[in-house]
């Protein structure tokens, strides 16, 4: 069933979802702060 140029609403409010579940899981992670320099060591540790 072709629905035209635009994608269905369901993908649309999954992309959407998806996207604030991202944004809010960033958010959280400032609030431990060291998660986010244990998290830069071991990037740092890479190179």
């Amino acid at each position: 069933m072709a629905s035209g140029p635009h994608p269905p609403r369901r993908w649309r409010l999954a992309a959407w979802l998806l996207a604030v579940l991202a944004l809010a899981a960033v958010f959280a992670a400032y609030f431990s702060p060291h998660l986010m320099a244990d998290l830069a060591n071991r990037i740092w540790a890479c190179f």
